[in-house]
């Protein structure tokens, strides 16, 4: 009779564990995601969330037994302890099993440590300094870093009858980032930097750095500032000030011909050079359907490189719970994520096994009007470059 009842007693006991089992495995998958959603960069995190929304649409709002859960809170922009309080929330309050978005790299640097520490996977899905996923060793990146889309450009000026060049960029780490990798490459391609200037992240009057620029006797102005705005502010003025009549080139990252303003841009964006990972004129028939979808879903906007880095951090995040059976802890998620490979509408993208960061073909375009339209129109592409800061620091080991 004892015996019995242990028996039973020990049946109802695994029974409620494998009940708890049963459970914890159908728990929702909550993604945390921390982006400016007001403020002047609110088009970021509208891009990015797009862009995720795209993904969930096509592939359903489950993965691995689990219904995805995206929850939004909103830094504001360039504040970092915004950003990391909203970390804060959302895994000790929230218990988020991933934090996703970062517009800017202040953010994603505020927030690193709270992953660290809470081993929670962070998916980094715009901001761009290279050094951001040394910061933890649970972030991966989907979008790109400066480096990797400047050296390209640096490449193709030192080969098409551009000797001189005056770099104008942001005064924050992507800025950095990219005037230390153009002036690399276009050095080492025999180019020479005949200028430089940081100008504020918020907010800048183009117009004294325009004058030094065309009294330098550049042959290019290579610029990079935060996408949006700032870039047709500083279009207006190249053009106001007669830079393009004088002969000097304007050569930048895609950022500053981003489709989210290049209609605001107007025709005198056409002729721009830049390098990118992404346009929406891209030419695959994936590409063709995320537009179309992403159209169907946001009628006004227009798909950029932001919202394709959202779109692919939603596929590597379902590709990984596959992966795990459901599993989103932090090494799980890292471990499965490293050397994952996939076609995205820009092309075939991998997770760098070493890095986490992305490898990805960076196209070089030129702004042109296309079927009554303005578009990033691809001409050349190196192709699956790594970050070329890490590449050769890897190399120098």
């Amino acid at each position: 009779m004892q015996m019995t009842k242990f028996l039973k007693r020990s049946l109802v006991a695994l029974s409620i564990a494998s009940m708890g089992t049963v459970a914890h495995a159908a728990e929702d998958l909550k993604i945390g995601f921390i982006l400016p959603m007001s403020g002047p960069f609110s088009s970021y995190g509208q891009q990015i969330l797009n862009g995720a929304k795209v993904y969930m649409a096509q592939h359903g709002d489950t993965v691995a037994g689990r219904k995805v859960v995206i929850e939004v809170k909103d830094d504001t922009g360039v504040a970092p302890e915004v950003s990391k309080r909203a970390a804060q929330e959302f895994v000790v309050q929230d218990k988020v099993d991933i934090l996703a978005g970062f517009g800017l790299t202040p953010s994603a640097f505020a927030v690193a440590p709270i992953a660290s520490q809470s081993k929670t996977p962070m998916i980094v899905l715009n901001a761009a300094t290279s050094s951001i996923t040394e910061r933890s060793p649970y972030i991966v990146r989907t979008s790109m870093t400066l480096p990797q889309t400047t050296a390209p450009m640096a490449q193709w000026a030192a080969k098409n009858g551009i000797k001189k060049v005056y770099t104008v960029v942001a005064d924050f780490g992507p800025g950095h980032d990219a005037e230390k990798q153009f002036t690399k490459t276009f050095t080492e391609n025999g180019g020479e930097i005949v200028g430089q200037v940081r100008t504020p992240l918020a907010n800048p009057d183009f117009s004294p750095f325009l004058a030094r620029v065309k009294d330098s006797g550049a042959d290019a102005v290579f610029l990079f500032v935060p996408a949006g705005e700032q870039g047709v502010s500083f279009l207006k003025g190249y053009k106001q000030r007669g830079l393009d009549k004088a002969g000097i080139k304007l050569i930048a990252p895609g950022d500053l011909t981003d489709e989210d303003v290049l209609d605001a841009m107007g025709d005198e964006s056409i002729g721009a050079i830049t390098s990118m990972q992404y346009a929406e004129s891209h030419d695959s028939d994936l590409n063709r359907k995320y537009t179309q979808d992403y159209y169907k879903a946001n009628p006004n906007k227009r798909p950029n490189f932001m919202s394709v880095a959202g779109y692919d951090g939603m596929k590597l995040i379902y590709s990984v719970l596959e992966k795990t059976k459901g599993d989103a802890s932090g090494d799980a998620f890292v471990a499965a994520a490293k050397g994952m490979s996939w076609e995205s509408p820009r092309g075939p993208i991998t997770i760098d096994p070493e890095t986490r960061d992305i490898i990805q073909n960076i196209y070089i375009r030129e702004v042109k009007k296309v079927d009554g339209k303005l578009q990033n129109v691809e001409f050349d592409v190196v192709e699956q470059l790594k970050d070329p800061g890490k590449a050769a620091a890897a190399a120098a080991k």
